[in-house]
């Protein structure tokens, strides 16, 4: 995204260089004010996948900070992308604020939990990811039942696979020998697991995690409905989960 074309009136090279010399208050609010339109674009992807009750306006504020926090933080000598870093903090604070609210209901735990425990127990059973049939009869419950849960439970795939993706950011401070290496496990055993997934759910996850795509862009890519880009998401973030805590298990 170039936010220099939306606001080409303003030398953000110039605001950059006023508040690294100066580093005012005055200066600081003013390359918020340019860089406010990252917190909006990255509000609206999140708010895809979340229910309504949860307010836009609190996601909207709880970005800005980490906007400012991004601001503050920001090495220039690093050569980093400002936008980069700053997508990062700002979708950080998001999900900080989201896990303080405590925002899924009870009832979608549970069939979070019932959900996530017969697919772990399922596919560890086979080897395999398991097909929409063998999972509902697992769950005894119809292929359409099983669609419309997956549906519901859509919501709580938004925070589980951001805090993997994001595990290997270098941009939250200098990481040290052993940090490296846990991260480039873990990051190694995801791709694994990207791997592993059927080829409509990898594609899912490559288009929105890795290209950045919004739920309705991949529905008309790969010619479907939102409401199955939704459900292909939520199966394949349970898949991954599932197989990240046998991977996990498997090593204590």
């Amino acid at each position: 995204m170039l936010l220099e074309d939306e606001a080409p009136a303003i030398d953000v090279a110039s605001l950059w260089q006023s508040y690294l010399a100066n580093k005012t208050v005055e200066a600081r609010n003013q390359l918020a004010e340019y860089y406010l339109p990252l917190v909006k674009l990255v509000a609206g992807r999140l708010a895809i996948s979340l229910p309504a009750h949860v307010d836009r306006d609190d996601l909207l504020s709880s970005g800005f900070f980490g906007l400012l926090d991004a601001i503050e933080r920001y090495d220039i000598e690093r050569k980093n992308k400002f936008e980069t870093y700053a997508g990062i903090r700002i979708r950080g604070a998001m999900l900080d604020y989201l896990r303080a609210k405590d925002w899924l209901p009870v009832a979608i735990r549970q069939r979070i939990r019932r959900y996530e425990q017969a697919m772990f127990d399922l596919e560890n059973k086979l080897g395999r990811p398991a097909t929409d049939e063998e999972l509902a009869t697992e769950l005894e419950v119809t292929v359409k039942e099983l669609q419309a849960l997956e549906s519901q439970l859509s919501a709580a795939t938004v925070i589980p696979l951001d805090d993997y993706l994001r595990a290997d950011s270098p941009l939250t401070g200098e990481p040290g020998p052993s940090d490296r290496l846990e991260k480039a496990e873990t990051k190694e055993l995801l791709m694994t697991a990207i791997e592993r997934l059927p080829e409509k759910e990898k594609k899912v996850v490559a288009l929105y995690y890795y290209e950045e795509m919004t739920l309705k862009e991949i529905s008309l890519v790969l010619s479907l409905s939102e409401a199955r880009i939704s459900q292909l998401h939520t199966k394949a973030i349970f898949r991954m989960r599932g197989y990240l805590a046998r991977m996990k298990a498997s090593l204590v």
